[in-house]
């Protein structure tokens, strides 16, 4: 059978891949300074005969890897950029590798790799029993700042997908049944005049008076927002000095809601609140976005396929020495959750709640944008023990180590078996797509990030921050 055939192949071979998340992991780079991880991709794929795209949508380091031709098109969606400050040993205590430097606490060392892994051994399948389809691995940067796939996709790069797959790696095995919410994230910019602050305020008209204005009003606008919508801003820029009447000041907002309407709505009355505060302060303000994904949209169909492919490939088993560090890894966070049992901490049960969908989680993700062009659906996996929180340095530590890679492997295996099934069997296409269809009939994909934002490069970074 074809799938005993991926999954010997798979088996035979991980060794490859857990090699590639390992070297990943430690070389992290943060949102588009991705080179390490990008280049390893792209000349592993090269070499299993794959044809390259790079410089995808004006990103330095996206790309995308094509296989096969003709339809079906599948894509693969991978993700390999860092967190900044995580840096971490594979340690129970917390040791950075760099100071400050950055880490992967969020595990994409592992989230691209699989899909590596996975698209590679599809191939494989493709050549020993002639199956016809093209597969695509989309090496998507900045997915931590939530832009890398909205450049791409405003590129028009997933527009003749007819369905993709992608993963996350979590404290569980589970189906993704829930969406995540839209978001903007924008920086607004006040400047006023500069002054004496002692010898003549009069004279002064204070950026920060206008930041610090805008932000009682945001923070009077929480009451009458729709549940479940965040508010968040961090003042970047305060002024220089006591002394001075600021004329610059700067803050950073991330807006969320359920969905992108919603967001719509919030980011207006948000500039109203900047507009008067600049009106009060006799200053002016200007504004610049940064991000603004959609809500991610779940499809029932491929759900389905990817947990039964998840059954069929579930071979996942920890060792006592994982059991130990998971537990002693858990007692620098919370000990009373490091007394439960072992299987507890590790689960390896799948999850797959289909009464969640309609209901959405916190977080945000620039897969949104992909699932509002072609139906999308996502899988999670055990790479972590309960009780650890994305973006710590107990994340990084477990995602470097053999519990992260253990889950990094069945999520391979999930979507190379589910890609599979969808290259032989046209009808689970037909059905994915007639639902998408339905669930987008009245909402056509707009890439919500202006068309004058252009994706950073180099430097340019320095104004990004982790916004997940």
């Amino acid at each position: 059978m074809s799938k005993e055939t991926i999954l010997d192949w798979m088996n035979g071979n991980q060794g490859l891949f857990t090699e590639m998340a390992q070297q990943i992991w430690e070389n992290p780079q943060v949102a588009y300074e991705e080179t390490y991880a990008s280049n390893l991709q792209i000349q592993t794929l090269k070499e299993a005969g794959f044809t390259i795209q790079s410089n995808i949508g004006g990103v330095q380091t996206a790309f995308i890897a094509e296989y096969g031709s003709g339809h079906p098109i599948i894509g693969v969606l991978g993700e390999y950029d860092a967190l900044p400050g995580l840096s971490q040993t594979v340690s129970v205590i917390q040791n950075e590798v760099v100071p400050n430097g950055p880490g992967h606490g969020c595990g994409h060392n592992l989230l691209g790799t699989a899909g590596v892994e996975a698209v590679i051994a599809v191939k494989e399948a493709m050549d020993l029993h002639g199956l016809d389809g093209t597969i695509r691995y989309y090496g998507c940067p900045a997915e931590e700042v939530l832009s890398g796939k909205t450049f791409m996709a405003r590129a028009g790069v997933f527009d003749d997908l007819d369905c993709a797959l992608t993963w996350h790696p979590w404290t569980s095995n589970s189906i993704a049944t829930t969406s995540m919410q839209s978001m903007v994230s924008i920086k607004f910019h006040f400047t006023g005049i500069t002054a004496h602050a002692a010898a003549a305020p009069h004279a002064g008209r204070s950026a920060l008076d206008a930041v610090e204005l805008m932000n009682t009003g945001a923070n009077y606008l929480r009451e009458h927002v729709l549940d479940g919508s965040r508010i968040h801003y961090v003042i970047t820029n305060g002024g220089l000095a006591p002394n001075v009447v600021p004329e610059h000041a700067s803050v950073w907002y991330y807006l969320r809601a359920a969905t992108k309407e919603q967001v719509e709505e919030l980011l207006t009355r948000v500039q109203k609140i900047a507009k008067g505060a600049a009106m009060m302060t006799e200053t002016q303000v200007d504004s610049e976005i940064l991000a603004y994904p959609f809500e991610t949209l779940p499809n029932d169909v491929l759900n389905e396929i990817l947990y039964e492919n998840m059954k069929l490939a579930d071979s996942q088993t920890f060792t006592e020495e994982e059991f130990t560090f998971a537990k002693e890894l858990i007692e620098s966070i919370n000990s009373a959750i490091a007394k439960n049992n072992c299987e507890d901490i590790l689960p390896t049960n799948i999850q797959f709640h289909r009464h969640l969908k309609g209901t959405t989680m916190g977080g945000s993700s620039d897969v949104g944008d992909v699932s509002w062009i072609t139906p999308v659906s996502q899988v999670m996996t055990t790479c972590a023990p309960i009780g650890v929180q994305l973006h710590s340095w107990q994340a990084t530590a477990s995602f470097g180590s053999t519990i992260g890679f253990k889950g990094m492997h069945l999520a391979a295996k999930t979507m190379a078996l589910s890609v599979y099934d969808l290259l032989t069997t046209p009808t689970l296409i037909e059905k994915a797509q007639a639902e998408f269809k339905q669930s987008t009939r009245t909402k056509p994909y707009k890439p919500g990030i202006p068309e004058e934002v252009m994706p950073p490069r180099g430097k340019d970074r320095e104004r990004l921050e982790t916004v997940k």
